[in-house]
């Protein structure tokens, strides 16, 4: 009982998505540095915000009947999951490919700081069930 109030009812699912979704981008970003140089290699880029607001704004109610159909209503947060997509721009910064490296750090400092924030609130989160536990509260 304890395990489902904490897996459903608080925010211990959006911010471990959100950890999962960094810690991808970041092998992303990793990898697109490391094929700065290489003939024809495509940028990647980790797409997850976008299906998250999407999946957050549908309002149409109702339930599958079969798990084939497509899903109506609202995702649970469980079911949007980030996918890495090939950046298909043919602007070529480096002249071998689509990898601009001034981009990818910024992306990579910009990445490190959500994942240090989630972390952070989770963190926070869990001391807080902590200190409730254990009957402490601070004043």
């Amino acid at each position: 009982m304890i395990k489902d109030f904490l897996l459903r009812h608080t925010p211990i699912p959006a911010l471990k998505k959100g950890l999962d979704t960094y810690a991808l981008r970041q092998k992303t970003i990793a990898s697109n540095i490391s094929n700065v140089n290489t003939p024809g290699y495509r940028r990647k880029e980790v797409v997850f915000e976008e299906k998250l607001e999407n999946a957050l704004r549908r309002r149409l109610a109702g339930s599958r009947t079969d798990e084939r159909h497509l899903p109506i209503g609202p995702q649970r947060i469980q079911e949007v999951v980030p996918e890495v997509e090939t950046d298909p721009s043919p602007v070529l910064h480096s002249g071998v490919n689509n990898v601009d490296i001034d981009r990818e750090i910024v992306e990579q400092a910009k990445n490190a700081i959500r994942f240090a924030y989630g972390a952070r609130m989770l963190r926070n989160h869990f001391a807080a069930l902590r200190a409730s536990i254990k009957g402490r509260f601070d004043q």
